[in-house]
């Protein structure tokens, strides 16, 4: 009866990122032989082939996807156990790997972090905004162990809590004729270059929430990743962008650009922090998530 090891999913997980024997048996410090013996009464084992070569690569088989799939699930899952076992141990915390899910949400963070590296010593943070299975996938693949997203997927074993509200508006340059208007309306923005993060289309607010309901496409649509770069375009009139009104008005201290209402009642937002509900009792998740409330009172109050 073959016996699945956990050495097993480890390999197949190596050789689908490194792309060869050779490669994964460096990344696992295994000879390749020793690897190639160990796939090979595997597959005795198992009476099914995991890979087939094509030219000079490895190709899993439907078997071996299979494989691929549960050890993608599994190890990280089994590595964050371990590492968590071992902080018991030595009485340590631990790491607070944040995923963002939305490019604006990074200022916000960075009000967040400070205070609380400086509460809590012991931890570690750590910023991802790529993941290998998009940011809910993430979550349950224990690659993150908090989700930074406006847009949250409820599903079961996770807990998503709002910290933060703010409104999604249309920022304009000097000169802009939107400039002093109560507020835009979907058709303003016809001959309009639209500047946003590159986000897919039905993920953008502006869009599903403003735009696409009124049947209108502004003229162009231009992607910039950085803040600040968005705002300089929109500063020198090459375009108006759509942003939190809260990093609108930052920007505006010293940038000339202005916020404006997107539609008669605007569009309001929030910022989520998603967790595994496994993970609702580690107290320096929950002091995070504390945190982050308590910084929206405390703006709520100054504003």
């Amino acid at each position: 009866m073959a016996i699945l090891e956990r050495i097993h999913l480890a390999i197949i997980r190596a050789v689908d990122q490194h792309g060869s024997l050779t490669a994964a048996a460096e990344q696992l410090h295994l000879t390749q032989s020793a690897l190639s013996h160990t796939v090979r009464k595997l597959e005795d084992q198992l009476g099914v082939a995991i890979w087939r070569r094509e030219g000079r690569s490895l190709q899993p088989t439907q078997a071996g996807e299979y494989l691929l799939a549960v050890a993608n699930r599994l190890v990280p899952q089994l590595a964050h156990a371990e590492e968590r076992l071992k902080q018991f141990a030595l009485g340590e915390s631990g790491a607070l790997r944040i995923g963002m899910e939305c490019h604006p949400c990074y200022q916000w963070l960075l009000k967040i972090v400070s205070p609380y590296l400086a509460s809590w010593p012991t931890v570690d943070v750590d910023v991802k905004q790529k993941f290998q299975f998009g940011g809910i996938g993430a979550l349950f693949g224990y690659e993150i162990d908090m989700l930074v997203t406006p847009d949250p997927l409820f599903k079961p074993g996770l807990r998503f809590v709002p910290v933060f509200d703010y409104e999604q508006v249309l920022v304009v340059g000097p000169g802009h004729p939107l400039r002093d208007v109560a507020h835009a309306k979907p058709e303003h923005l016809i001959e309009e270059t639209l500047i946003t993060y590159p986000v897919s289309i039905d993920r953008l607010d502006i869009y599903t929430q403003f735009l696409m309901p009124a049947g209108i496409r502004p003229k162009r649509h231009k992607p910039i990743e950085t803040t600040d770069i968005m705002l300089q375009m929109v500063a020198s009139g090459r375009g108006v962008a759509a942003l939190p009104r809260w990093l609108a008005e930052e920007y505006a201290a010293k940038l000339d650009v202005a916020a404006v209402r997107l539609g008669r009642h605007g569009i309001a937002k929030q910022i989520f922090l998603g967790i595994r509900e496994t993970d609702a009792d580690i107290d320096y998740i929950g002091a995070f998530i504390q945190l982050a409330r308590a910084h929206q009172e405390h703006t709520r109050k100054t504003t």
